[in-house]
């Protein structure tokens, strides 16, 4: 017994000796050595990396020691020890890295074999900002994916791909786990597992008509083989308006005012000769305050062989960096799936409750930088019959009708639930080990209440008097979806062959019902906020606004020759009930084809480890439409008295006439495109090129209400709009031992061109909305104003300004006035004179993202550039339009004396002159709206070994983060990156939210 018990005790001190180990690592798949490898002992910052001939050498502490083998593009390997010197590992390469697995809807396919044009996302970089919505995460992270941010609590980002397909929608299809559903703020974005953007005919022609503004497929997190895991996170982070409008106080505004009364010689206002110095209100600081932003979330995971569950509850809350502007979500999300023998099935659901709290009416940041600084938010003085409480809002002295938005925020209060139930079910059939059944069921049904209290006041100065007021509104939506899918995939010889065929039904309805009254009950200075306590005029409605149905059928085939030759057919087959009988069916297929070069004999560049060229072509259809549109307006208004005993009789007209041809939007896309790996796939490089025209969209055309039309025009398939560019995207990835780093950089260029408007009238190509023009041969919405030319500097200059005929253009200008361009030559300025001066939409758009990590600490650095984008800045407008406004503190008005300026001289608006420099269609109030933002950066670090071994963690770590930490721009305004006033005045800056500065902590716990 002795001498076995000696065996083990000389084994046990040959283990917990130190040894050194060498060896040497190569490919599994040539056997060529390794060089850069990165051979890290486990649980440890100790370790080496492989020479330029695949060796190592690495001293261990014993022989339970485990090494670590990994590098860029190969799998990784953990190897014991024991009792070895040498230690010989071959890697193969990663199918997560070089075969990346990629849904294309209703399929997955390998990254090499994809012929479509296709963004991946991991979530690991989009969450990494604190955002509303999904849109907002990926700005910039893929090329090709326009992303503009609305700002507010709460508010979704406006997302465009590739583009605008369409004059009236271009918002793109989201599927979530099989389920085609918006995916607003409602949804919880920590949930998501993987984000794949759709961009071109042959990866989107699978859901037809729905997909030419692009699809996003989000797919969110499942349990995993094992034992359970808890995994926690919680961010906090303060929320602040990263930019203000520099403005005035009150003896600034004062002394600027007297000067403007004194030049046009009017009777200087009280409020400037009799100035308070105890008011001087700062509106901005009224109304900005410091926000923050809550997100917690707690996951528990695991599984069998035949079994997982994913078990996640989440909580975010959004105070607003304004004054009554709050968003909260609760959310949970349960997703399991089972197998029995051939069957798997299980389920993807989510419950999310949230609530929208803001001010019923106004935009703050239009009204508060006109408000005046000696008007006091709220004064005795104020105080009268309409309103009682004594909100600051102007006098006869002091005009100024902006709101106060701080007695907006108290009178006028909007609260909005959203409770959602979203997800699928889904059985699958493993029928052979080559072909699959599938049914998948999915809904989305929301019951929403909006509550609007208008309490008895005024905000602005001369405003009418109204009762106050409750409004109630609510609604369900439901959306009901069903798919058949057969799945097909097999392998004969060097022939790959797989695809799908399937059936897909889904229809949506909303119906909501609303009430309302006045003269809400007031009883001790308390409102009570119930319909029923209101004693004034009562109204009603309710209505079904959506009502819909779309049923399809689909198919797509991929063919694979050799590794080498790839071909992909899809097609799909729609029938909605949005259009009119004679045009519900649409057919919109699609080819692509691909060759990887690399994979040829005759291909031997050491340093090219994949090359693949492709091109495709398809068909897509667009849906922009309501339920009802085909259809005709009927007005039951009318009454007539008739009959012995003059009944009153209703009657009815038809308001509205219809077009029973609506047919489906079709845009049609060619692509071409190129990946390279280089280096071991180390750098990765893509570019695509595309052509994308849009034909038969849907427009309201001009007809005469004459015609029995005053329901307004009726659509008709009449416009046409061509997008064409190039997408560039460019990844390095770098590991060592301790140090590794990657970046990622994406250029995107996007032209559109308006191919047609329709029948507008003779001479008339183009649509007039605002001061844009979307004309023929020009993009969607370029400005269209009078061109300024600088300042007249003189009498004589005034005089001396005339046309071929000697007629004065501007005989009511004086010298400092604005200076205007007369294009047509007839000696005035007017509309006529009017010509292009710009474009909202960007010529090139940039993203850019760099990590780095040594050892335990991290950095992350995500950067996004636009460029080329031309902004109306209506707030600058109020501003130096000079008239019953605040000032911009350092505004520089001409005069005899100073010259050398671009502000005009100051004066009232009782002037012709004065009128003439503030009109609102002139190229003064563009500015350039390029800027390049650092949207975020985080430093992280993970918790030592040792620290997780004490507490029991797998795994933790914890970072700060600085979101929008700085813009680069020559915008004026608050953010130029506005979200705009719909699709033909895509660059008006008239109050936009800006992108907020958020200070960020947090920790991520796995256990």
């Amino acid at each position: 017994m002795l001498i076995p018990l000696l065996c083990i005790q000389k084994q046990l001190n040959a283990q917990n000796q130190s040894q050194v180990v060498q060896g040497k690592v190569t490919s599994l798949g040539d056997n060529t050595s390794l060089p850069g490898v990165s051979v890290l002992l486990k649980g440890t910052n100790t370790g080496t990396v492989t020479g330029i001939d695949g060796e190592f050498t690495l001293e261990v502490p014993s022989g339970e020691s485990v090494l670590v083998f990994s590098f860029v593009g190969f799998s990784t390997e953990e190897i014991v020890v024991g009792n070895r010197q040498t230690i010989n590992v071959t890697l193969s390469e990663d199918i997560t890295t070089l075969g990346e697995v990629v849904v294309i809807g209703y399929q997955t396919v390998r990254k090499e074999d994809l012929t479509g044009a296709v963004a991946v996302i991991t979530p690991e970089a989009s969450k990494r900002v604190s955002a509303n919505s999904l849109a907002e995460s990926i700005q910039g992270l893929a090329p090709g994916v326009t992303v503009r941010n609305g700002g507010g609590p709460g508010e979704g980002a406006s997302i465009d791909i590739r583009g605008v397909a369409s004059f009236t929608n271009t918002n793109p299809l989201y599927v979530i786990d099989g389920m085609i559903a918006d995916a607003n703020p409602t949804i919880n974005t920590n949930d998501i597992a993987s984000i794949q953007i759709l961009k071109d005919a042959s990866a989107a022609a699978i859901y037809g008509s729905r997909a030419a503004n692009g699809v996003i497929i989000i797919t969110t997190k499942q349990g995993k083989e094992g034992p359970a895991k808890i995994s926690a996170s919680a961010k906090y982070g303060v929320q602040q308006i990263a930019n203000r409008w520099d403005l005035m106080n009150s003896a600034e505004f004062a002394a600027m005012q007297r000067r403007q009364y004194e030049n046009s010689g009017e009777t200087i206002p009280s409020s400037v000769t009799d100035v308070n110095p105890e008011i001087d209100t700062d509106w901005q600081d009224e109304v900005i305050r410091t926000g923050n932003i809550q997100d917690y979330n707690v996951t528990l995971s695991g599984g069998s062989e035949t079994s997982s569950y994913l078990v996640s509850g989440s909580y975010f809350k959004n105070e607003g960096a304004i004054i009554g502007q709050s968003f909260d979500r609760s959310s949970l999300r349960v997703n399991t799936k089972s197998k029995v023998g051939r069957i798997t099935f299980g389920e993807n659901l989510l419950l999310s409750n949230s609530f929208d709290r803001s001010p019923g009416d106004g935009n703050p940041f239009y009204d508060m930088p006109q408000m005046l600084p000696v008007i006091p938010v709220q004064s005795d003085d104020y105080i009268s019959a309409t309103n009682p409480e004594g909100w600051g809002i102007g006098s006869i002295d002091a005009v100024t009708y902006a709101w106060n938005s701080v007695a907006v925020n108290s009178i006028d209060s909007r609260r909005a639930n959203f409770a959602k139930l979203v997800g699928n079910a889904y059985v699958d059939v493993e029928f052979t080990d080559w072909l699959y059944y599938k049914f998948n069921a999915g809904v989305e049904v929301s019951f929403d209440h909006v509550k609007n209290v208008h309490e008895y006041g005024v905000w602005r100065f001369n405003a009418p008097d109204y009762p106050s007021t409750i409004n109630e509104e609510r609604s369900r939506y439901s959306s009901l979806l069903f798919e058949h899918t057969l799945n097909f995939k097999k392998e004969l010889g060097a022939h790959s062959i797989n695809g799908v065929l399937g059936y897909s039904q889904q229809s949506s309805t909303r119906e909501f019902t609303s009430a309302g009254r006045s003269n809400l009950m007031v009883y001790n200075g308390r409102y009570y906020k119930t319909i029923g306590s209101a004693t004034g005029d009562a109204v009603a409605d309710g209505g079904i606004p959506v009502d819909y149905s779309i049923y399809g059928y689909l198919g797509r085939v991929n063919y694979v020759y050799n590794d080498k030759y790839l071909l992909t057919l899809t097609a799909r087959l729609d029938e909605d009930s949005r259009f009119g009988a004679n045009y519900r069916q649409g057919f919109f297929p699609s080819v692509a084809a691909g060759w990887r070069i690399s994979e040829e004999s005759f291909f031997n560049l050491d340093k090219v480890s994949d090359l693949k060229l492709k091109a495709s072509y398809g068909e897509l259809g667009i849906n922009p439409v309501g339920s009802w549109d085909y259809t005709a307006f009927i007005n039951t208004n009318p009454r007539a008295i008739f009959g012995p005993n003059e009944d009153v009789n209703v009657g009815s007209t038809q308001a509205r006439l219809a077009n029973p041809d609506l047919k489906w939007e079709e845009r049609v896309v060619k692509n071409i495109g190129i990946e390279a790996g280089l280096f071991r796939n180390s750098l990765l490089i893509s570019v695509e090129a595309y052509d994308a025209l849009s034909k038969d969209n849907l427009l309201q055309l001009p007809v005469g209400g004459y015609l029995g039309n005053l329901g307004g025009n009726p659509f008709v398939n009449a416009g046409s709009i061509r997008n064409r560019g190039i997408e560039a995207a460019v990844t390095y990835r770098s590991y060592g031992s301790d140090l590794k780093w990657d970046a990622s950089f994406n250029i995107t260029t996007i032209k559109n061109t308006v191919e047609d408007v329709g029948n507008r009238g003779e001479g008339i190509d183009y649509i007039q909305i605002g001061n844009t023009r979307t004309q023929v041969g020009r993009s969607i919405g370029e400005w269209y104003v009078l061109e300024t030319d600088g300042l007249f500097q003189s009498e004589d200059e005034v005089l001396n300004y005339t046309n071929s005929e000697g007629t004065v253009i501007q005989p009511f200008a004086k010298p400092g006035d604005v200076k205007y361009v007369d294009h047509n030559d007839d000696g005035t300025i007017n509309v006529e004179d009017r010509t292009f001066a710009g474009s909202p939409w960007p010529t090139l758009q940039t993203g850019a993202q760099f990590n780095v990590s040594y050892k335990q600490f991290s950095l992350n650095a995500q950067f996004v550039g636009v460029f080329g984008t031309v902004i109306y800045n209506d707030v600058r407008k109020v501003l130096d339009s000079y008239q019953r406004t605040n000032f911009r503190a350092d505004i520089n008005p001409w005069t005899p004396e100073n010259t050398n300026t671009s502000d005009p001289r100051i004066g009232l608006d009782t002037e012709q002159g004065i009128i003439d420099n503030n009109l609102g269609n002139t190229d003064r109030w563009l500015e350039n709206g390029s800027y390049v933002r650092l949207r975020n950066l985080e430093l992280g670090y993970a918790l030592p070994e040792i620290f997780m071994d004490r507490t029991g963690l797998e795994s933790g770590r914890l970072f700060i983060s600085a979101q929008n930490l700085f813009t680069i721009t020559p915008y004026s305004g608050l953010d130029p990156d506005v979200t705009g006033n719909g699709i033909y005045e895509r660059g008006l800056d008239n109050g936009n939210w800006p992108s907020s500065r958020v200070f960020s902590l947090g920790v991520q716990l796995e256990f």
